[in-house]
């Protein structure tokens, strides 16, 4: 249910915050609710449990935006969209079941051990794809029943994973577009409108059982959502060229090291 917690200083520092994961959000991928869910937990030392909700809810203002941004871009595969969205639904019904029967320690121990292993994933399909662009390797035709079971696979865990950690679903969702090998423009319009409906639905499952912080959600959203209207834009007039994988690698790594504090902390 609803809550509104007391306002410390360090709230007014959030709509900044907001704004960067938003913008970085929509430019990446995802729609940034991957790292709501450490500044919560890590930064705000809020209970997992109501960080969980509070990050979903957050997140929808930037997959909505995002997600019509990218859409008038021309840059979201409609098909994937369906494809990943029909295992995320029941994924995110699940995940939500799970986060409300794990403490919070191990909530966090394993948002963190799931961080590493997929940015090692995206590591992976990265270097698959400078082989290719070499030449070292051909490239690998994707049939539709391959891209078929890709999705499904990687939409159920993504929706899990959204309902679990309430990070969106973002990280499964990439290496699935990744493993595709499609264009990153592409890759990142499609998978916001997939965590767009993960998100919705996990908000949905987790409503009567979680606390949801509307006062850090309108700290966050209030820069997040201009983050989100100025990304779409800025992508439409970028050329990634070479820099395409150093970004995926970068993606990679800044996982990792989220990855890692969760572990620790």
């Amino acid at each position: 249910m609803f809550f509104y917690s007391t306002i410390e200083p360090v709230y007014y520092l959030l709509p900044f915050v907001g704004f960067i994961i938003g913008l970085f959000g929509t430019m990446l991928g995802g729609g940034g609710g991957f790292f709501f869910l450490p500044i919560l937990i890590l930064l705000l030392n809020i209970n997992p449990q109501t960080a969980v909700i509070t990050s979903l809810v957050a997140s929808l203002p930037i997959c909505i935006v995002g997600s019509w941004g990218h859409y008038r871009k021309q840059n979201i595969d409609l098909k994937l969209v369906g494809i990943f969205a029909v295992a995320g639904i029941l994924g995110a019904f699940i995940g939500a079941g799970i986060s409300n029967k794990i403490s919070a320690n191990q909530l966090k121990l394993s948002f963190g051990i799931y961080s590493v292993l997929v940015a090692l994933n995206i590591v992976y399909s990265t270097w698959q794809k400078q082989r290719v662009d070499s030449g070292k390797r051909s490239p690998k035709k994707h049939s539709n029943s391959v891209k078929t079971t890709k999705g499904l696979f990687f939409g159920f865990f993504a929706g899990m994973i959204t309902g679990t950690f309430g990070t969106s679903g973002t990280a499964p969702v990439l290496s699935g577009l990744f493993s595709m090998q499609i264009l990153l423009k592409t890759v990142i319009g499609t998978s916001l409108l997939i965590v767009l409906v993960n998100t919705f639905f996990a908000v949905g499952s987790h409503f009567l059982l979680g606390k949801i912080d509307l006062t850090l959600v309108g700290f966050l959203t209030a820069g997040s959502t201009v983050g989100a209207l100025i990304g779409p834009k800025i992508i439409a007039k970028t050329n990634f060229g070479q820099s395409e994988n150093k970004t995926r690698y970068w993606y990679a790594v800044a996982m990792v090291a989220i990855g890692i504090l969760m572990i620790l902390k």
